[in-house]
Parts: C-alpha cells; sequence; structure tokens
C-alpha cells in the first residue's frame, strides 16, 4: 500500500485546466530544507466525475511504483513543511479547480461529495489545515469566516505544516 505525500486538485469537468496545470508543474524541482526535489510528472485522470491532478515529489512517499530503486528521501516535518509551503505555491499558480490540498494521501478532502458526507462538521470547524477551496465551493457549503483568501476566487484554512510522525524522520 502507497502512503502518499502529495498535492492533490479537483479540477471539476474543467480538463482543460487539469492539463494547463499539469503543463506547468513539469521539470519542477522545489527545496525540502537543503534537499532538492524534482516532481514526478502529473497526469489528470478521471476521479469518479471530476478531473483530479497529483502532483507528487519524487521519492518522498512510501511505496510509489515511479519510486521504485531510487533512495527514498526520509524528511523531517521542517522539511516536509517547507516542501507543501511550496507545493501551495505552486498551485497558486492553478486557476480553475474546485478544492485542493497538500499532506499525506489528501484525496478524501477534494472530493465534494465526501466533503459533505464524511468531513462536514471538520468543514464547519476549520479544522482541515491546508484545504483550499473555490469560492462556489465555500459558498455551497455555507462555511464561515474561517476561510480566509487563499488566492482571488480561492479560500483556505491556513497551512500549518506537518509534525513529527512515523512518516517523518524526525
Amino acid at each position: 500500500m502507497a502512503i502518499l505525500f502529495e498535492l492533490v486538485v479537483n479540477f471539476g469537468d474543467n480538463i482543460q485546466a487539469a492539463r494547463d496545470a499539469a503543463t506547468e508543474s513539469v521539470r519542477r524541482v522545489l527545496r525540502a530544507g537543503a534537499h532538492r526535489v524534482p516532481l514526478h510528472r502529473p497526469m489528470p485522470r478521471m476521479v469518479g466525475s471530476y478531473t483530479e491532478l497529483s502532483i507528487l515529489p519524487v521519492a518522498v512517499s512510501w511505496g510509489v511504483p515511479a519510486d521504485r530503486g531510487l533512495p527514498e528521501l526520509r524528511l523531517t516535518g521542517a522539511e516536509l513543511t517547507d516542501l507543501g509551503h511550496q507545493l501551495y505555491a505552486l498551485l497558486a499558480r492553478f486557476d480553475g479547480y474546485v478544492a485542493a490540498q497538500v499532506g499525506w494521501d489528501p484525496e478524501a478532502f477534494v472530493d465534494p461529495a465526501e466533503l459533505k458526507a464524511e468531513w462536514s462538521e471538520e468543514l464547519a470547524e476549520g479544522s482541515l489545515h491546508g484545504l483550499v477551496l473555490s469560492d462556489t465551493l465555500h459558498a455551497e457549503l455555507g462555511l464561515g469566516d474561517a476561510y480566509v483568501p487563499f488566492q482571488p476566487g480561492y479560500r483556505w484554512i491556513p497551512y500549518r505544516g506537518e509534525t513529527p510522525s512515523g512518516l517523518t524522520a524526525d
């Protein structure tokens, strides 16, 4: 079973915006502390009724077939936080998406149906840090002022970073 540290973006039915974001992400190299971390080539894919784009740093996650044969890059919580902030900076260059989040396996948090069904309490409390929602989805969900501007057309619960855990080097 793979455990992924990634940026996951739901583009709804806007396949062109997903393709543009994938193109924007190609050949990017981010930093995590003293480490240079390239990104795998992102590929938009259909997940149920929406287009999803996953942006995955190379050799950071666990059990990723594309990383097979590469030395594992075990990062500390602080280094993962650096990487997470840079993934959000990349997200700020995108447009036309519905929801996005950086973290360990964040796919469930970009599906509006799953957010409504499984995470409504956390949504209302504003406890899903790092969750970015389009203004349209934010209004549709009836969420309050805990969500602050991320970029024009988007609101979020600011990313607090990653803490030491069994998934970090510290």
